[in-house]
């Protein structure tokens, strides 16, 4: 892909954004940079950009910028539809996201990871497997570092381990991964996508560039999932809770097991796990499946398995205040992650959910709330719906605040009690992310202690 001399346009500058700026002024591309939003209320690196001799427009967007471009880098949290991209494709400009880009720079095997939840566990436990063989896996995309990050110093033998979102997908052409992990599917990011049919499409998109020779890892027990794949080319693996008749990688007896070609071992000791909650090992399950896939060999993916803490704001275990356990689960930003988030716990329960809602039907939650939730301590623009959901299972308590809904809780809760925030919400009403909004939520927690 020759960069130099050519007028790039990056649009978004968030984490892919910034990273795709200096990738490209870096080739010898003229880039400018562009976002909706001032300077400061973006992040401080994004006056370093002028340093590598990038041009920014901000406060806006300029059409003609646009349509004189030889190249357009979209970022994952820029809608598909905005109107200058309409602009630049009807003038002909290729216009692509940044995953897209940095795969035609990428050298090594790539692993990629999706679906609705657990995307992160997964592809965090798959690049510590692979760590643990000796491999050079490189973890990033959709989480921590940017696809376009990821790049230096890479040879034949690095494998990237990408999460990739339904945003960053819509925007392949060429991204082809070895191995592709579709993990779960509902309804999410409604607010984006105009349908459910156009996000779980967006999804299969993983699939779209694979051949023979690649691997698809499915979910048995999502028929969703196994309909998308049906047109895939690629070799199958599944992962489910049971024993398949076939291939695939299960639990059984306490342990993660795959079959293969007849022939049956241990991934891991389920028992032997750190994280709460049968969802997180069936996540495991799945990294150990495409693990093995890639050559790591069972030892390793053992000691990865049984050794790892699990990802920030996943389930995450911040404290224990007065004999009152506090988890951070910001990262359930639907309705589906939340439930999940309930059943992790036996109760009782102080949940603190809502935000901005993108989605689904708070409904769905009666069911895992009752005789476990205590009570709600409803935050942000879905404290309506929030209400309405919960009020014939448990009392729902408004509140304005983070610290208010902590403090609410901690008045609630008796010892012996959890108090979990598992939002099924977005978090743009009240906080920069869900990593802001996990902060905050711990921050308060602390203060608590």
């Amino acid at each position: 892909m020759e960069l130099e001399g050519r007028r790039v346009v990056v649009v978004g500058l968030a984490r892919s954004g910034l990273s795709a700026a200096a990738f490209l002024a870096a080739r010898g591309a003229h880039v400018v940079a562009t976002d909706r939003k001032p300077a400061a209320d973006l992040p401080p690196d994004v006056g370093t950009l002028a340093s590598h001799g990038v041009e920014l427009e901000l406060s806006g967007h300029r059409a003609e910028t646009f349509t004189a471009a030889d190249l357009v880098v979209v970022s994952p949290g820029v809608p598909w539809d905005l109107p200058e991209l309409q602009a630049a494709r009807a003038r002909g400009v290729p216009v692509m996201a940044e995953i897209e880009m940095a795969y035609r720079f990428a050298r090594g095997t790539v692993a990629a990871v999706t679906g609705t939840k657990g995307k992160s566990t997964t592809t965090a436990a798959l690049g510590s497997m692979l760590a643990a063989a000796g491999r050079d896996a490189r973890v990033g995309g959709n989480i921590g570092r940017p696809f376009t990050d990821l790049l230096e110093a890479q040879t034949s033998d690095t494998v990237f381990v990408l999460e990739v979102s339904s945003f960053q997908l819509e925007g392949t052409q060429t991204f082809h991964p070895h191995l592709a992990a579709f993990l779960n599917l509902s309804p999410d990011h409604l607010d984006r996508h105009p349908s459910f049919e156009a996000y779980a499409s967006a999804k299969a998109r993983i699939f779209e560039n694979q051949t023979a020779g690649d691997w698809a890892v499915l979910n048995a027990d999502d028929p969703g999932v196994l309909a998308r794949a049906e047109a895939a080319r690629s070799q199958r693996l599944t992962f489910g809770a049971a024993p398949p008749r076939g291939d695939g990688a299960f639990f059984e007896d306490g342990e993660a097991r795959l079959r293969r070609e007849g022939r049956t071992e241990t991934l891991f000791d389920r028992r032997r796990l750190r994280l709460p909650g049968a969802h997180l090992a069936t996540d495991l399950l799945a990294a150990g499946a495409a693990a093995r896939l890639l050559g790591a060999p069972p030892e390793a993916i053992a000691r990865a398995a049984e050794g790892f803490p699990g990802v920030e704001h996943v389930l995450e275990r911040v404290a224990e205040v007065d004999g009152v356990r506090y988890f951070n689960d910001s990262k359930a930003t639907n309705v589906d992650a939340a439930r999940k988030s309930l059943e992790a716990f036996a109760g009782p329960l102080l949940l603190i959910a809502g935000g901005r809602y993108k989605g689904g039907d708070f409904r769905e939650l009666r069911a895992p709330a009752r005789g476990r939730v205590k009570a709600v301590l409803a935050i942000g623009e879905a404290r309506p719906l929030l209400i309405d959901a919960f009020t014939p299972v448990c009392p729902v308590v408004p509140c304005d605040s983070m610290a208010e809904a902590v403090r609410g809780a901690r008045a609630l809760a008796a010892p012996g009690d959890t108090v979990l925030l598992a939002p099924g919400c977005s978090s743009f009403d009240m906080f920069r992310d869900y990593a802001d909004r996990g902060r905050a939520f711990k921050a308060e927690v602390a203060r608590l202690g």
